[in-house]
């Protein structure tokens, strides 16, 4: 999730963020497309359902402090201690499935590189009481 203070779509090559000490540089010469608003979606796992559908990736904040998010490493995500409402994290939906037992999941890109999760990304379990706070808080810009 891009501050809104910005106002534009930075290309990747052009944003920068240290993890050493959390500050992004971000030059807008280099945006690749004006944001001239944003869309927020209704905090429910349907409505996120069907903007994904329609609309494409959707930012989403969600709920990271535990351990067994930040040392991801494959299979189904599923946090009984997750907070659906003391969220920390920016994430991109980017579309969902379901496994071949049944268990629906969202996929989810991180932003912490290939080396993370299933080379960058998590299946976080669907419709599973808005597990760690995934349709909370959800919008995408206008562009």
């Amino acid at each position: 999730m891009f501050p809104r203070k910005w106002m534009a779509i930075p290309f990747l090559f052009s944003f920068f963020c240290l993890s050493k000490n959390g500050t992004c540089r971000y030059n807008p010469k280099y945006s690749a497309a004006k944001v001239v608003g944003f869309m927020s979606i209704p905090p429910s796992e349907n409505a996120l359902m069907k903007a994904v559908a329609t609309v494409g990736p959707i930012s989403v904040g969600i709920d990271i402090k535990h351990k067994s998010f930040q040392f991801y490493k494959g299979g189904m995500y599923y946090e009984p201690d997750c907070s659906s409402t003391n969220l920390n994290h920016a994430v991109l939906v980017v579309g969902y499935g379901e496994e071949s037992d049944g268990r629906k999941y969202w996929l989810v890109k991180n932003s912490w590189g290939r080396d993370w999760g299933m080379d960058g990304y998590i299946k976080m379990a669907k419709d599973w009481n808005n597990n760690c706070g995934i349709a909370s808080d959800a919008s995408y810009p206008i562009v």
